[in-house]
């Protein structure tokens, strides 16, 4: 019953906050005729391993096509954050399309998600954990943030700022993401999960996920658990559609833009991160546009957004 409750005015209150901005409704589809340009990275990757995007795509949505259960646990996701499920099917899809392959059944991710229990991970940069480098000086503007995403987006921001790319007490810092930097214990740049969710986004969303869901908060401190929950296909979808909701309330607080009609976009933000910084940019842009007589400019999706907004038909066609 509490978890309903909180269910209940979470989605109450998105809903006033809708109400009061008013903000302009971004149409469905794409905004470009034709695919941006995907990273070479991303078609590397794929080469590498003898596929293509075509043959990723097909796999995942056979996944999708062949679990009834997964799918029941997405709309579940969906309706606890106020979110249409094609959102998070965007997400899986986007990911499995242009990251990596999706396993031929939900029930593989459950064994990855427990062998992580069995091997002792860290959070750490050259001999420096985590727990002690967020206890630098630097940091100390952080220490009032008591909100899980305020505290990391904090903590991220000052790492930019003072470290990233930088000579500090004798220790040279890589010029590379937080994330990658810290959170990756395999290799830079690694993500996880049915979700491909990274360590640090995980930890963002603790408290909304913790709040709406009822989950465990999460533990910097207890790598192992983190990763286990961005495995467990059943606690990390909560997750996924926290990521995608903060993505929506940014835009329609901070850009004036309601994003919860297209997919393609909130895919986007899935993929490139920061929706609050990227929404404060578009804001900045218009604003200046609207001073010159100019139109606004519309969120515009990237190469993963426009797979998931010219697939849309088929991936409708699941739920």
């Amino acid at each position: 019953m509490k978890k309903l409750i909180l269910v209940i005015l979470g989605l109450t209150l998105a809903a006033a906050m809708f109400g009061a901005q008013a903000a302009a409704l971004v149409p469905p589809g794409n905004r470009n005729a034709e695919q941006p340009d995907i990273p070479g990275a991303s078609s590397r990757r794929t080469q590498a391993t003898n596929t293509t995007f075509q043959a990723k795509y097909r796999k995942v949505y056979a996944l999708l096509q062949n679990d009834a259960g997964l799918r029941g646990k997405i709309r579940q996701a969906a309706a606890a954050y106020g979110i249409d499920p094609l959102h998070i099917v965007g997400a899986i899809v986007g990911e499995h399309t242009y990251n990596v392959d999706a396993y031929d059944r939900l029930q593989t991710y459950y064994v990855k998600a427990i062998s992580y229990l069995s091997s002792k991970l860290s959070f750490a940069y050259d001999g420096e954990d985590i727990t002690d480098f967020v206890q630098r000086p630097q940091f100390q503007k952080c220490a009032g943030k008591s909100d899980s995403y305020d505290l990391w987006e904090c903590r991220e921001q000052v790492w930019n700022r003072s470290f990233r790319g930088k000579s500090v007490g004798g220790t040279s810092f890589p010029n590379d993401r937080f994330g990658a930097t810290f959170f990756q214990p395999y290799y830079a740049g690694q993500t996880f999960g049915l979700g491909q969710l990274n360590p640090l986004t995980a930890l963002q969303m603790s408290d909304l996920v913790h709040q709406v869901s009822g989950l465990p908060r999460l533990d910097v401190g207890d790598p192992n658990a983190v990763y286990k929950t961005i495995m467990d296909p059943d606690l990390t979808l909560p997750y996924v559609a926290a990521t995608i909701r903060k993505s929506i309330d940014a835009y329609n607080d901070i850009a004036g833009f309601d994003i919860s009609g297209n997919p393609g976009i909130t895919a986007t933000l899935y993929n490139v991160g920061n929706p609050e910084q990227r929404a404060y940019a578009l804001k900045a842009e218009n604003d200046k546009r609207r001073a010159a007589g100019e139109p606004e400019k519309l969120p515009e999706e990237n190469y993963y957004g426009w797979l998931v907004n010219d697939k849309l038909p088929e991936l409708k066609a699941l739920f």
